[in-house]
């Protein structure tokens, strides 16, 4: 389950931290070409690809790839290096500077929030380029042999995790349009009306798509292979060929948010995401902002290019997205997100669902409280992938109280995710592997770290506290993280959501206490010690945040152990 990389840069949407991970095969790939990681700094003047070559590194021309679709880029290359290589790389999406650009690997697989592509189009780097033949040197290998036979025969055995390798993570997008998880209708819509069913949902998940399934797709050392490629016949476009099953986020945002029953426009719309290097949640997102634009009579017909976006309409989807693949009329304007049209266009900011400017995914903050402090202020916002306690729906808590003591747990769950996506582990494996404390015991055996209970929470706060330094050195405090109304409130007129009322800023309170930041999140002076990060007070009095790193800082946390269950004082 080891085979996810990460890209860190600056988001052109929040000028924030931005980190994006992918699956597929680059990830491996890199480290057996001879590097751990790569920095990319300063601008090319012409279009150019960096070749990583059993070590060797070398600038490239990329003069004729300039332009191309992410599977025909991928095809030269592999023509012109050879099948051995594998590429991490922009479409048009990138090059025109999209904020929600994706960096795609493996033609499908994607790097894909927070406009991590545009920051490679700017550089006007098309490609990083990868071969080698390097092993990865193993602290204890014999005890990772052993942890990889654990979790095969785990996963041979047990339904869910067959169930989970056979439908993906699609299996339950029905499901979760009638539990008011998925959006419908831009967030406004009911799980359990009429105008987006089960049986709607039904048909575009993957158990609707079964019969479709070509073969089935697995990422680098997984042993589940929850992806799929499609053989779909189509009157209107060419799914036969390369059309891989939409994930569960895409079914979302080109379905349900969009009332759109037309699988094969959702799988179109996902081919061309992937083809011109989009993220889907934001795409899908931007194109439900300008729907209920539309059907509110804010945006004309006209202003759309001719296109009549009426709530459904699949062929009307599929053009305005053709529209932001071509960067053309209307969609140049969508192709900077749904905030960033709506500043440019002058109206719609009423129907705006993001976080800091970036589009929420398909799970319902109103429903799973603990994402929306994650969606708030976490240093990368609008992350449905990254810490929170995520699980509340329990009828006997209360909102109105609870929320206030929320920071210890939900720090745990900080700390789990941090090292979950540093270590490149996937969260599905960790889910559905079934070894017991699977992460730390895979970690301990290929690096041959250990961690004690304290070391793990200061592991995981160590990164959690980097990424909001880097944020707070760029000039962003608390008042600068943003959440649409509509994640807060209850939209739809009836239903489980309709008197929905969250206060997220008193959850933000009680994790900032507990981790020893102040309210503002700026981790105290001796926080920053403790965690040994006190060459960043450097920065953060740079920042102009010097109230809090001067000599009569006082602020400071500290964990003791009961029976051996964490507790913070």
């Amino acid at each position: 389950f080891g085979g996810r990389y990460t890209v860190v840069s600056k988001s052109p949407v929040t000028n924030g931290w931005n980190d994006a991970n992918s699956g597929g095969f680059f990830g491996p790939a890199l480290r057996q070409s001879g590097y751990d990681a790569v920095f990319v700094r300063g601008i090319s003047a012409r279009p150019v690809y960096i070749f990583i070559d059993q070590g060797d590194v070398k600038l490239c021309d990329a003069k004729k790839l300039w332009g191309k679709t992410t599977s025909k880029t991928e095809q030269r290359l592999r023509k012109k290096h050879g099948d051995d290589i594998n590429a991490a790389l922009i479409g048009p999406a990138g090059e025109n500077l999209s904020f929600f650009a994706a960096i795609m690997n493996d033609t499908h697989r994607a790097a894909a929030r927070g406009g991590s592509g545009a920051v490679m189009g700017s550089k006007k780097l098309k490609a990083i380029v990868v071969r080698g033949q390097g092993t990865v040197p193993l602290a204890h290998p014999d005890v990772l042999l052993q942890l990889n036979e654990e979790i095969q025969r785990y996963v041979h055995r047990s339904d869910d995790a067959q169930d989970f390798a056979k439908y993906g993570t699609g299996s339950g997008y029905a499901a979760s349009v009638q539990g008011n998880d998925a959006g419908i209708r831009n967030w406004t819509g009911n799980g359990q009306g009429a105008e987006y069913t089960l049986e709607d949902a039904e048909r575009l998940s993957s158990h609707g798509l079964a019969a479709d399934v070509r073969k089935q797709y697995f990422c680098a050392s997984c042993p589940l292979g929850c992806g799929a490629e499609l053989h779909r016949k189509s009157t209107r476009w060419n799914l036969k060929q390369n059309t891989m099953r939409p994930e569960y986020e895409t079914m979302g945002a080109f379905g349900s948010l969009l009332l759109n029953k037309d699988v094969d426009a959702v799988c179109q719309c996902n081919n061309l995401c992937n083809e011109y290097g989009f993220d889907t949640i934001s795409a899908g997102s931007t194109v439900a902002w300008a729907m209920e634009c539309y059907n509110e009579g804010v945006l004309s017909k006209e202003e759309l290019d001719g296109i009549d976006l009426t709530w459904g309409n699949g062929d009307a989807i599929v053009q305005l997205v053709e529209k932001m693949c071509r960067n053309e009329g209307i969609g140049e304007i969508l192709i900077k997100g749904s905030r960033e049209a709506a500043a440019r266009l002058g109206k719609g900011e009423a129907y705006l669902v993001t976080a800091s400017g970036i589009e929420e995914p398909q799970h319902d903050a109103r429903l799973y409280y603990g994402l929306g402090r994650t969606y708030l202020v976490d240093p990368t916002p609008g992350r449905h992938v990254k810490g929170s306690i995520n699980g509340i729906t329990d009828e006997d808590f209360n909102p109105a109280t609870d929320l206030c003591n929320t920071g210890f747990e939900d720090m745990l769950a900080v700390v789990e995710t941090e090292i979950m996506n540093a270590s490149g582990l996937c969260s599905f494996g960790l889910e559905y592997g079934g070894a017991p404390d699977l992460m730390m015991r895979a970690i301990h055996a290929v690096t041959g770290f250990s961690y004690s209970p304290y070391e793990k929470i200061a592991l995981g706060l160590r990164m959690f506290t980097m990424r909001q330094s880097f944020n707070l050195r760029e000039g962003l405090r608390r008042k600068d993280w943003t959440l649409s109304d509509r994640m807060r409130h209850g939209t739809p007129p009836d239903g489980k959501l309709a008197k929905i009322n969250l206060d997220f800023e008193a959850m933000v309170d009680s994790l900032y206490t507990t981790i020893g930041w102040t309210t503002e999140g700026v981790p105290k002076a001796a926080t920053l010690d403790m965690l040994g990060l006190e060459y960043l007070k450097k920065d953060m009095n740079d920042a102009g945040l010097r109230e809090t790193h001067g000599n009569k800082d006082s602020g400071h946390f500290t964990f003791v152990t009961h029976g051996g269950a964490m507790r913070t004082t």
